[in-house]
């Protein structure tokens, strides 16, 4: 095995955690905040978009998921504070539902 790839993956920032390893609340909060940032990438999308005569078969499904895409990284980040804020208050009402 390469060393170098090796000893890179022992050094992966905990940031880069999978929703899958991030506590419930704070999993919940980031999916909540992408989803309002892909809301607005994809209303700031159809506002400047240049205006096309013709679209290739599929495009819109593509633009969906480069805009999801963006927006889970943006909100992976830090986003615009939104999980930040949120996530506690999931938290304190976590298996009380």
């Amino acid at each position: 095995m390469n060393p170098i790839f090796s000893s890179s993956l022992a050094t992966v920032s905990p940031q880069l955690a999978t929703a899958v390893n991030l506590p419930r609340s704070l999993g919940a909060a980031r999916e909540f905040e992408a989803s309002l940032i892909a809301s607005l990438l994809e209303s700031l999308e159809k506002t400047f978009a240049s205006v096309e005569d013709s679209q290739t078969a599929g495009s819109d499904n593509y633009s969906y998921l480069g805009t999801r895409a963006l927006a889970s990284g943006i909100a992976a980040q830090g986003g615009f504070g939104i999980a930040a804020l949120i996530a506690p208050c999931l938290a304190a009402h976590e298996g009380k539902g």
